[in-house]
Formats: structure tokens, C-alpha cells, sequence
């Protein structure tokens, strides 16, 4: 008799990595890490005006020579990232804990716009939380009290702005 298999839900990066990992590999990209965390590595300003587009191993017979990594950027970003190169290069070995990149060959062109981060809702007022709070009663935990409160003061206050 079959017994039925257990299916158990998983986060959606574990699905796509399989996918995503060759396709990068094409790249020369070992780690998918390098695009998704580019902005984690170089920061928010170049990372806005620029994106890694492929690295280049090093031959076999030179295993102690890094990579070099081939960056698109927009327009004169060109020349900060020339400039800034050393730092970039230190912060990507840093990121993956060894001497993997030793170059930086740019290209200028166009740059992919990656979605912002959507900003925090502003905090709600102290007296709306209060307010809420009262209105929610008598709870065991104060803490789960005091969360739905903050929540509930959230909700009013976009209400109100609509």
C-alpha cells in the first residue's frame, strides 16, 4: 500500500536557485550572490549606476591570479568606478572571504533599473496607538496587545490620508 508523500511549502529561492545558478554559470558567475548582493557589495549609489555582467576565471596554470569582473556602467559613472576600482575589487574578495577578483574591466552602457525598495509607512502617532489600544480591551499578552495597537493606529491613519 502507497502511503502518501509529505509535502512540505518552500521558500521560492530554493525552487529558483537551480534555474538561476546555470543560467549565471553561463556568466562565469560561480555564486549568484555577486548580482543579487551587488548593491550589499558597492553600496547604493554606484550600485544604482552600474551591474556586474560576467566574470572571467583565470587560466589553470595561474590559479593564484583572481578573476576579472566585467561591470556595465552608465555614462560618467565610468570614471568614479576606474577610480573606485581597488575598493570594489577589495569589497567583492571581502564578500566571498578570498582573492577571487584581481580586475575590473568596464563597459559603459545602459544600466538595468533593479526596484526600489518600497519606504517604511511612517510611525503612527502616539496618541492613535493609545487610542486603539483602549479600544481593544482586555488582552493576556501585552506585547501582542501592544503590536495589534501599533497595527490597528497604522490602518486609521491610512484610512484618514484616503
Amino acid at each position: 500500500m502507497n502511503k502518501p508523500r509529505k509535502s512540505f511549502a518552500r521558500p521560492l529561492a530554493d525552487l529558483v536557485g537551480g534555474t538561476l545558478q546555470s543560467v549565471f554559470a553561463r556568466q562565469g558567475f560561480a555564486a549568484v550572490d555577486i548580482i543579487s548582493h551587488w548593491e550589499d557589495i558597492v553600496g547604493p549609489e554606484l550600485a544604482g549606476r552600474s551591474e556586474p555582467l560576467r566574470l572571467v576565471w583565470p587560466r589553470r596554470d595561474d590559479p593564484d591570479s583572481g578573476g576579472t569582473l566585467t561591470v556595465r556602467v552608465e555614462g560618467a559613472y565610468a570614471i568614479e568606478l576606474q577610480h573606485l576600482a581597488p575598493v570594489v575589487i577589495e569589497r567583492v574578495n571581502r564578500y566571498f572571504g578570498w582573492r577571487c577578483v584581481a580586475r575590473i574591466a568596464i563597459r559603459q552602457g545602459p544600466v538595468t533599473r533593479r526596484a526600489r525598495r518600497p519606504a517604511l509607512p511612517p510611525e503612527p502617532a502616539a496618541e492613535t496607538v493609545a487610542a486603539v489600544e483602549r479600544d481593544l480591551g482586555r488582552f493576556e499578552d501585552q506585547g501582542l496587545k501592544a503590536a495589534l495597537a501599533r497595527l490597528g493606529a497604522m490602518v486609521r491613519s491610512r484610512v484618514t490620508r484616503a
